[in-house]
């Protein structure tokens, strides 16, 4: 009589282990599954960070051929292909990431910030309007600027550069566009001391140190400014002071300045040599 009982019993013990052995094998899954985006979030992140531009493509672009709507890997390959100065490319992808439902505006600022490398500020600008005032970020900002320097609206510039600088621990190509803005005003004054706040948070922004050499040289002072460099930057911003010189008028101190240049290169500067014979050239005719 007890028979039928253990049979039963017997069954749903076996139906129990079954289904014990399916949520198992479904939490495996989840788990493996887990694993696998994590590492694939990680290995993201590196190639953004620090991975070749090229090799970084192709990461996205394979993982897009099997999760064509992920926008995360939209956003990379997109990204990749700036990395790459691939812009004309990058455009479609951009365009893709911010119609997809999970696009945030942080992406419109992208789309504009590449139109603005392939030269379509017209797009940049339109792109940045669609994007409500109140999304207020480092980028955006960065973009206004430029736009504003792009139209001459120099006292909107100067408020989005400043504002800019305050949304980022890192403005040192802020202000090195700030100052360069400056000196394209032919205001090299107002310029040098924006270069020198870029240095002070980068000092081995080089091409900081570049344009604090052609601002000072904007108004007549050759002297090297006091900023850290190697021999060969030393040199560099001697002919960049020489050139400035002689465009201005003061051809000897030019000559005086290209001469210190080659002599101080740790290698063979041609382009002093060849500014110098020119020079030369030019005397002598």
């Amino acid at each position: 009589m007890r028979h039928p009982i253990l049979f039963a019993l017997l069954a749903g013990s076996g139906f129990a282990m079954s289904g014990c052995e399916d949520s198992s094998k479904a939490s495996v899954s989840r788990a493996i599954d887990s694993v696998v985006e994590v590492d694939h979030q990680n290995m993201a992140e590196l190639m953004l960070a620090a991975g070749d531009p090229a090799e970084a493509v192709n990461f996205f672009a394979t993982h897009l051929q099997q999760h064509p709507d992920n926008i995360q890997s939209l956003r990379g390959l997109a990204r990749s292909l700036v990395r790459d100065r691939r812009v004309s490319e990058a455009l479609p992808v951009w365009h893709r990431v911010t119609a997809h439902p999970e696009a945030e505006n942080d992406d419109r600022v992208m789309l504009a910030d590449t139109y603005i490398r392939a030269n379509n500020w017209a797009e940049a600008e339109a792109t940045l309007n669609s994007i409500p005032p109140t999304h207020e970020s480092f980028d955006r900002y960065r973009l206004e600027a430029m736009i504003a320097d792009s139209k001459q609206q120099w006292k909107r510039a100067d408020h989005f550069y400043e504002t800019a600088a305050g949304l980022t621990t890192r403005p040192s190509s802020v202000f090195n566009n700030w100052g360069f803005s400056k000196l394209t005003r032919g205001k090299p004054a107002e310029a040098e001391p924006l270069f020198n706040q870029a240095l002070q948070h980068d000092p081995t922004l080089f091409t900081a140190k570049n344009n604090l050499a052609l601002a000072r040289a904007g108004q007549r002072n050759y002297r090297l400014p006091m900023v850290q460099m190697t021999q060969q930057e030393r040199a560099q911003l001697l002919y960049t002071m020489a050139i400035a010189a002689i465009r201005q008028g003061d051809t000897t101190i030019g000559r005086t300045l290209l001469a210190e240049a080659i002599d101080t290169h740790p290698q063979h500067y041609e382009e002093a040599v060849r500014a110098m014979r020119a020079l030369e050239a030019g005397g002598q005719g």
